[in-house]
């Protein structure tokens, strides 16, 4: 991966809607060849797919739980029963297994509290739980769907 195929993951991951015209001016191809490269990254996995980021305040959803989970078994027949229970739980937008004294890290979103208690409840009946410690972002300081591109090989 060179420069111009940074610039260009830089660039899709700001705007994805921006023109290719635009993406090639910028890197200093014509069109043809920046469609190329774009649809190399594409097949090589490095650009999964192209969404729409929604406000998740006008989506009622503005509220924002870090749910810590621990659990007593660890075995893959309870991890597979919790993550794909936690798949069906559309306010759970990421679940992270840790290491550490966390086993599992979940991002929920929701109008309120009283939604989240729902969530909870949904929570709890997917699986045997140890400890489910749940706290509430106060304020978003910093939020990105960007990844570094200076890491790249």
């Amino acid at each position: 991966m060179d420069t111009k195929d940074r610039t260009i993951l830089a660039l899709l991951q700001n705007d994805a809607d921006m023109p290719l015209a635009d993406i090639a001016a910028r890197v200093h191809l014509s069109p043809t060849p920046c469609w190329r490269r774009i649809q190399k990254l594409r097949d090589a996995g490095v650009i999964r797919k192209q969404v729409a980021l929604c406000d998740a305040q006008q989506l009622n959803v503005g509220v924002t739980v870090f749910v810590s989970v621990r659990t007593r078994e660890h075995t893959q027949a309870w991890l597979d029963r919790f993550s794909e229970g936690v798949k069906d739980i559309p306010e759970v937008v990421e679940l992270y297994r840790m290491s550490g004294e966390v086993d599992y890290l979940l991002r929920v979103v929701v109008p309120d509290i009283a939604a989240y208690d729902g969530v909870y409840k949904r929570l709890i009946r997917i699986a045997d739980l140890h400890d489910v410690s749940s706290s509430f972002a106060m304020e978003q300081l910093k939020y990105t769907t960007a990844l570094p591109l200076d890491y790249v090989r």
